[in-house]
């Protein structure tokens, strides 16, 4: 009898927990229903995020969305690093994890590794701005269509993130 079988299930169960618990939703977080893609394709501004190293110091940072061919949506995130004073890419991919009519995405960056992008705040008369975490409170953006939003909006943004559970005095207000 060989184990050969069993580590192929075994390898397939713990692939399939892994990626499932990378496009978790946070606890108490509703991803947007009646989510429209075709909307949301195009550019978006980050006006602000909590710190990672992925984006740590970067300006002028912005996304891109559009169709792929095989239904999914290519990703291109770009930002200004002043140190460098060069433009840092990176190309990703997303697929909705269940229905594409809300905003709970799942999105690579590097090969078959993917993380949850969760649309829990949308502007959906006019697809202006929109506020997205990821599998937990440790991820937050805020991105509009422009680079910046005015105060009121901000602060009416600011005060859902509060009431979400996200740590708002956290935000890097980025520079455009």
């Amino acid at each position: 009898m060989t184990l050969a079988p069993l580590r192929k299930t075994l390898g397939c169960f713990l692939s399939a927990c892994f990626l499932s618990a990378c496009t978790a939703i946070p606890q108490g977080i509703e991803p947007v229903d009646g989510f429209e893609l075709s909307r949301y394709l195009g550019k978006w501004y980050e006006v602000a995020r909590f710190d990672h190293s992925f984006e740590r110091g970067l300006e002028q940072v912005s996304a891109e969305y559009s169709l792929r061919d095989d239904g999914g949506v290519k990703v291109l995130n770009r930002g200004f690093n002043p140190q460098s004073q060069e433009w840092d890419e990176a190309q990703g991919k997303a697929y909705f994890v269940q229905n594409s009519d809300v905003g709970h995405l799942k999105v690579s960056f590097f090969g078959p590794f993917y993380a949850s992008y969760v649309i829990f705040l949308l502007d959906k008369e006019d697809y202006n701005y929109a506020m997205v975490t990821g599998p937990d409170r440790d991820y937050l953006w805020i991105l509009a269509r422009t680079p910046k939003l005015s105060f009121e909006l901000q602060q009416q943004i600011l005060q859902q993130a509060r009431a979400a559970g996200f740590a708002t005095d956290k935000l890097i207000w980025v520079k455009h």
